[in-house]
């Protein structure tokens, strides 16, 4: 019965630990999410204005 009562409680730690877990990756999966949406928004914004676009590497920019 003893051996029984021990495999539950770290079962029950395990279990603690991994919904930590869960919960602090769901924390990140938020904040990316609303740095994901406001980046779209603001690409959105330079694509409307005419301003976007970026030099990579050595290219020239258009405007040359």
């Amino acid at each position: 019965m003893q051996d029984l009562e021990e495999k539950i409680a770290q079962l029950m730690r395990s279990v603690d630990e991994l919904s930590d877990v869960v919960a602090g990756q769901a924390r990140e999966i938020d904040v990316l999410t609303r740095r994901v949406a406001m980046l779209m928004q603001r690409e959105a914004h330079r694509e409307a204005e005419g301003t976007g676009g970026a030099v990579f590497g050595n290219e020239r920019p258009p405007h040359y």
